[in-house]
């Protein structure tokens, strides 16, 4: 659900996703891989840090993917992962970077999501 954080939902309805992607976690039985997106651009917010506890404890295969990444210098993206997966506190995760908008970064990131599939 990208953007719930940030979404203009109300407290009640925010708590409401939150339940709903939690039931979803729990009761599908076809989830190939689950993909927590991020903003290179800032440090994960409690709620980022939050979900990425529940998918852990989840046992759920899973990567990380730091969309943005066209909003800051293609020399500074290395450094950016690098900070995003110590403020995370993971080394071995994938964490890739992603640009939606300007498409660059996405041929690898759609490797990695095939593979994931094609392998379950």
């Amino acid at each position: 659900m990208p953007g719930y954080g940030y979404s203009k939902l109300s407290k009640q309805e925010q708590v409401d996703m939150g339940k709903f992607i939690e039931d979803y976690l729990e009761k599908s039985n076809n989830i190939s891989l689950i993909v927590l997106l991020l903003d290179i651009r800032h440090n994960p917010t409690d709620d980022d840090l939050m979900m990425l506890d529940y998918i852990k404890k989840t046992n759920l295969p899973y990567i990380i993917i730091a969309n943005k990444a066209d909003k800051i210098a293609t020399t500074k993206v290395d450094l950016e992962i690098a900070r995003l997966k110590n403020s995370l506190g993971i080394s071995f995760t994938t964490l890739l970077p992603f640009s939606a908008e300007r498409k660059i970064y996405t041929e690898n990131t759609w490797k990695v999501v095939e593979d994931f599939i094609t392998f379950q």
